[in-house]
């Protein structure tokens, strides 16, 4: 097999989703008691029995965090470059479909952002553009990467797919990761949501990965948008086949994985198969257990309520932010863009005392109200504050108020 898509060709569906949902109590237990996870150990902790067992689940998974990444969260900034795009997508505000404003950043405003950005105390910077080769590809890439790699400590992007020697110029030019997301694994399904463009080409995407590793680039981010399929459990384990298969032959390259949740949107389309947050947060724990040295993301269109509780169990990569700077629009991102720079205070004002326990078993008797008992002090966790590595006290001054959708324009207005 050469790539993940041989693989991938051997795994069933259907019978990947009956194997999940036939796994009893005593298979998440023997998962749970395991020193390191098989495949059955992983489909039993992404099943439905496993929603019984979320306390030991999480207990086990914060302590596999702590024991590699300590006590500290990272914080990265998404730049959103261009939002123009070739694909037309149904889940997606910059399908090339939705009548919105169409911008793509120059150099003197790309400049800006950065220097803003830099201003705020922020070393990690993320590249996200839409999915258009031919006005926002290797060209526009070569043109501005040098100039913003030299601004920060590290340098992802999150754009369309390329080839391994693009890939490999890349990285020469100072890339250090890539993010790419399969949004599903399920063929015919990812066929019903990707209408036009090149994101059509299942395969090709599915083989990014691969080509990423061949290319030398240090850091892969996998994923699935969750919801998109109707099942979410088995898009998880396939992204958790896909995790395994990376790792296996390109071991240099380091790995993350993120759990975004399908979400409203201009001109979207609603979740296929729901995720609540309790079964979001047995996803996460889950993965921690299978790979405890990948970085696990949290996205940050979940509430800052849930952020707050489930960032100390297992995530430690959170972006600062999640707006669209080159829509030059005010409008503001959904659930998220005021409510991070609350969030991000919070955490750093948090005493080491309150930080959440590994969970709350009393979450799953009475639902989401049951974390309420979480406010208070728990003297057993977490003995020392998180360490938020890109915050200063100058930026906590700046994230206590809403920001414009410029990060320049969040500078000049003094704020």
């Amino acid at each position: 097999m050469k790539t993940f898509s041989d693989r991938w060709r051997q795994l069933e569906w259907d019978d990947i989703r009956l194997r999940i949902n036939s796994k009893t109590a005593a298979d998440v237990e023997r998962a749970l008691a395991a020193k390191q996870l098989t495949r059955d150990d992983m489909m039993a902790l992404l099943s439905p029995a496993a929603a019984n067992y979320l306390e030991p689940l999480a207990q086990r998974a914060q302590r596999l965090t702590r024991q590699r990444f300590g006590n500290t969260v990272s914080f990265y900034v998404p730049l959103y470059l261009s939002n123009l795009c070739a694909n037309d997508c149904t889940y997606c505000g910059f399908s090339m479909s939705n009548r919105i404003k169409r911008k793509t950043l120059d150099a003197a405003e790309i400049a800006r952002e950065c220097a803003a950005i830099r201003n705020l105390g922020f070393e990690h910077l993320l590249l996200v553009t839409g999915e258009h080769q031919g006005k926002v590809g290797m060209d526009y890439f070569r043109q501005h990467l040098p100039a913003i790699r030299s601004q920060f400590a590290s340098l992802h992007m999150e754009v369309q797919p390329l080839a391994t020697e693009e890939y490999a110029e890349l990285k020469t030019l100072g890339l250090d990761g890539v993010m790419v997301y399969q949004e599903t694994y399920h063929e015919s399904m990812y066929a019903q949501h990707h209408l036009k463009g090149k994101k059509q080409d299942f395969f090709w995407r599915l083989d990014t990965p691969d080509r990423l590793g061949a290319a030398g680039i240090d850091k892969i981010g996998l994923g699935a948008l969750i919801g998109l399929s109707d099942s979410w459990r088995v898009d998880c384990f396939i992204v958790a086949e896909h995790l395994l298969w990376l790792q296996q032959r390109y071991w240099r390259s380091r790995y993350s994985v993120s759990f975004p949740r399908l979400r409203p949107c201009a001109g979207g389309i609603e979740p296929a198969s729901l995720m609540d947050e309790r079964q979001l947060v047995q996803t996460i724990c889950a993965f921690r257990l299978l790979a405890p040295e990948v970085e696990l993301s949290l996205s940050t269109r979940e509430s800052p309520w849930f952020r707050d509780r489930v960032i100390p169990l297992a995530i430690n990569n959170v972006s600062a932010f999640s707006k669209t700077p080159a829509r030059r629009l005010r409008r503001r991102s959904f659930r998220s863009s005021s409510n991070l720079p609350r969030t991000t205070i919070a955490a750093l004002k948090r005493s080491p005392a309150r930080w959440p326990p590994a969970a709350c078993s009393r979450y799953g008797k009475t639902g989401i109200a049951g974390w309420d008992a979480l406010r208070k002090p728990h003297d057993v966790q977490c003995k020392r504050l998180i360490i938020l590595r890109a915050c200063t006290r100058d930026e906590k001054r700046r994230l206590a108020r809403p920001t414009p959708f410029f990060y320049s324009a969040l500078v000049s207005s003094g704020r």
